[in-house]
């Protein structure tokens, strides 16, 4: 693939895979290996906050695009960057740089949210120099919590990035989806309250590579006993809703807002569908540049989807991504 590709020229060639149709208008040497580094961006006391930056290995100037990881702040590492998103962005010529970030409960919410700021602050003040990418244009991406993130990104990240592509994301932290008991049995344990705490700590965590614990546990209890959000910003939502308004990016939308797309199942037990569809909504009121790709019956993370629609999908968030990235 070493001549240069037309996006639109491409998207006419229907057999053609979704990594052959999502190709800038760049030159891409087929020779050249992807490569992986690690890079320390932010320490906070003895932790040392992480990024991997996944790149071709050549001394080419690229584009960039960051991905933030699931696990609804509580589980994840950086390593959990979507192996279809990873290798048709690096098919396309892109640096892609996936951040660690603090977890819950050990931290909380607001430290969470400065360590995605520093994080591109990070990027934007040495990724040129170590790992050279252009930073004048920045996509985000993510699935769930990751999809929360790289929304809030859109609003707390300066400069705000150019574009958002999150998968079954969700903008709203405090509603009965999350502030109530779930009827779902994905959400269902047995472990009481003081099992469920044994599974975290009080020391802070950015990798949960790094624990031998069962944080999964913790956030299936925290969901079937509806304190997620306690557990994850240490306030009272019922009492104090208005302390999560500063993290929850559908109270702050706005005409400046990036241009968005979102990919959703209509059937996700883990985060509704709803919370995608209350998004578009207020982008539609503030008048902000947005898609809503919607896989019916598809569950968290789209499984049980029709695959043909959910080809198209990525097919479709990859052209709109790089279309704002031109």
């Amino acid at each position: 693939m070493s001549e240069v590709f037309n996006r639109r020229q491409m998207l006419g060639i229907c057999a053609a895979s979704a990594s052959a149709l999502w190709l800038p208008e760049l030159t891409y040497a087929k020779s050249a290996k992807p490569k992986v580094k690690t890079f320390t961006c932010k320490t906070v006391g003895d932790l040392e906050i992480k990024a991997d930056v996944y790149r071709a290995d050549d001394n080419q100037t690229r584009p960039v695009m960051v991905w933030f990881h699931g696990g609804a702040l509580i589980v994840g590492h950086r390593g959990g960057v979507s192996g279809r998103v990873l290798q048709d962005m690096l098919n396309a010529g892109y640096t892609v740089v996936s951040f660690d970030y603090r977890l819950a409960p050990e931290t909380k919410l607001p430290e969470i949210i400065a360590d995605l700021e520093d994080g591109f602050n990070w990027l934007h003040a040495k990724g040129p120099e170590l790992f050279n990418v252009d930073t004048s244009k920045v996509a985000v991406s993510g699935g769930s919590a990751g999809g929360c993130l790289a929304m809030v990104a859109g609003y707390r990240a300066k400069p705000r990035p150019t574009v958002l592509v999150p998968f079954w994301g969700y903008g709203d932290l405090i509603g009965d989806w999350i502030g109530k008991p779930s009827p779902h049995a994905r959400h269902q344990t047995k472990l009481t309250k003081a099992e469920a705490y044994q599974q975290v700590g009080t020391t802070p965590i950015a990798d949960s590579r790094e624990s031998k614990k069962e944080r999964g546990a913790f956030y299936q209890y925290c969901r079937q006993h509806g304190i997620w959000p306690e557990a994850v910003a240490g306030w009272d939502h019922h009492r104090e809703p208005e302390k999560f308004y500063p993290y929850m990016t559908i109270k702050n939308v706005t005409k400046e807002y990036p241009p968005t797309l979102m990919v959703h199942g209509t059937k996700d037990t883990d985060v509704p569908y709803e919370q995608s569809t209350m998004m578009a909504e207020q982008f539609q009121q503030h008048g902000v540049e947005h898609e809503l790709v919607t896989i019916p019956n598809g569950e968290h993370g789209l499984a049980g989807g029709d695959p043909k629609l959910i080809e198209a999908a990525y097919q479709q968030a990859f052209a709109f991504m790089h279309d704002h990235m031109q």
